[in-house]
């Protein structure tokens, strides 16, 4: 049985993102990006998408640097 979920894409150095429902399985234990956060932070944050985009994208860290090669 799979369950429905969002997935998000997103690619941190054009900063385009896109979403789309995914089939996951049960079993499969996804991990929560918000959970550390207290609980009025992780409601503000997931109130936004973009806000929630914003957050994501700063977990990941600094884009990769670019190749300089032709």
């Amino acid at each position: 049985m799979f369950e429905h979920c969002v997935g998000l894409a997103w690619c941190p150095c054009c900063r385009i993102y896109c979403g789309a429902m995914v089939h996951v399985p049960r079993q499969q234990v996804l991990v929560d990006a918000l959970a550390l956060l207290p609980p009025e932070r992780r409601e503000y944050v997931g109130a936004s998408e973009r806000r929630l985009i914003e957050f994501l994208d700063r977990q990941a860290g600094p884009p990769p640097a670019r190749s300089s090669s032709p």
